[in-house]
């Protein structure tokens, strides 16, 4: 099969990926058994503030406005990984999609990231078979419904994690080795992007690596009803004919580079792939 036709894998096994075009998509593959926390009934959210009057009020709180949205949308959010629905843009485009996404796949395989890992606005937990593979893994999420498809994924691939239910802001508790962010950093505004920086800074030990996966601006890349953001702001729609507005911010690698650097930041590497995404790196100072 050529790229446009071809079914696409989640990167549950990131080390053989040439082999892929004969293999018909499926969930992680290597079995284990879970601990108990895997069994544990997520936890309430953190810092989310008082949500329930949302839906009677104008929106001012895009972070409030963005839980809702994506709690809405947890049971299509894989639609978009895999070009379904709305989602597709017609075979070269999903093709090139699928490239782009297995190029980030083994990027993510060739990240030397071990120990302690946490993962921020994990969302359906697409990336975290993969991290979890690489060390412990503390999965994190601001609203509880996506968590739930997160802990069916990873309990299909036979790896583990703590889930909990934590807002992407919450001041950390401990320092880690590692700490992931994908598509997240496109909903952070560009007056707190150095402050969300610093905040990942104190998650991790001296030397930690921090690493996340991103947007880049194409018109192929969201739903085919969605309309570009205006002002860093965009309306989402789901199947339902439900609307949201969600902050999203298309950041280059420059702009991403000089703020690592001004927040201490060190070896960072920020690259794109051909259309769709950016892909960053670097290390807390040891300073």
């Amino acid at each position: 099969m050529g790229a446009d036709e071809r079914p696409l894998r989640e990167p549950d096994k990131l080390g053989d990926l040439d082999d892929r075009d004969e293999r018909p998509m499926r969930e992680p593959d290597k079995l284990g058994d879970l601990d108990d926390r895997d069994e544990r009934p997520l936890r309430e959210p953190d810092k989310l503030g008082d949500l329930d009057d949302r839906d009677e009020r104008p929106i001012r709180d895009l972070d409030a406005e963005m839980v809702r949205y994506y709690a809405a949308r947890a049971g299509e959010y894989d639609d978009w990984y895999l070009r379904r629905g709305r989602y597709s843009h017609g075979p070269v485009n999903d093709g090139v999609w699928r490239a782009d996404l297995e190029a980030t796949a083994a990027w993510l395989d060739r990240l030397p990231c071990r120990g302690q890992i946490v993962e921020l606005a994990a969302g359906t937990g697409w990336w975290s078979a993969a991290l979890a593979a690489k060390g412990s893994l503390s999965l994190y999420d601001a609203a509880p419904e996506p968590l739930e498809h997160a802990r069916a994924r990873l309990a299909q691939a036979g790896r583990h994690a703590e889930f909990a239910v934590r807002d992407a802001w919450t001041e950390p508790d401990r320092r880690v080795d590692g700490l992931f962010t994908g598509f997240w950093l496109s909903h952070v505004g560009r007056d707190r992007l150095e402050e969300f920086f610093a905040l990942v800074a104190r998650w991790l030990a001296p030397g930690g690596l921090f690493a996340f996966v991103d947007s880049r601006q194409d018109p192929e890349s969201g739903a085919s009803d969605h309309r570009p953001p205006e002002a860093d702001v965009q309306v989402r729609r789901l199947a339902d004919g439900s609307s949201f507005q969600v902050r999203k911010v298309y950041y280059e690698p420059d702009e991403l580079l000089a703020a690592l650097a001004r927040t201490g930041f060190v070896e960072a590497r920020v690259e794109t792939t051909s259309r769709f995404f950016v892909l960053g790196s670097a290390r807390r100072g040891r300073a």
